[in-house]
């Protein structure tokens, strides 16, 4: 499968959470099994994608990213919604269904 760009990711009907994190962050890595749930169990209703800063920088400081894990959800290429900190499972279903394809 071709690689996408970003830029045409965010672009699409389905609504992108993009994660922002770091291997080394603490906070990070107990949200990595959240996404996981959340992907489990609602499949093509959302689509997760990972970013991370350290090797990503341009993208960190294109959506000034000052904390990590920063969350940031897409629907046609808008912000719809965004916030750091580690985020609950529920939160993260709400946003699929209020959002979702």
């Amino acid at each position: 499968m071709a690689k996408q760009a970003f830029g045409d990711i965010i672009k699409g009907d389905t609504p992108v959470l993009v994660d922002f994190y770091a291997d080394w962050c603490a906070p990070c890595r107990q949200q990595a099994p959240i996404l996981k749930q959340l992907t489990d169990r609602n499949g093509d209703k959302i689509r997760v994608l990972k970013v991370n800063v350290d090797q990503s920088q341009k993208a960190a400081q294109q959506y000034q990213i000052r904390s990590i894990p920063t969350m940031i959800l897409f629907k046609n290429g808008k912000v719809v919604w965004r916030q750091s900190g580690v985020q609950s499972l529920q939160t993260l279903e709400g946003l699929a269904r209020q959002y979702g394809a």
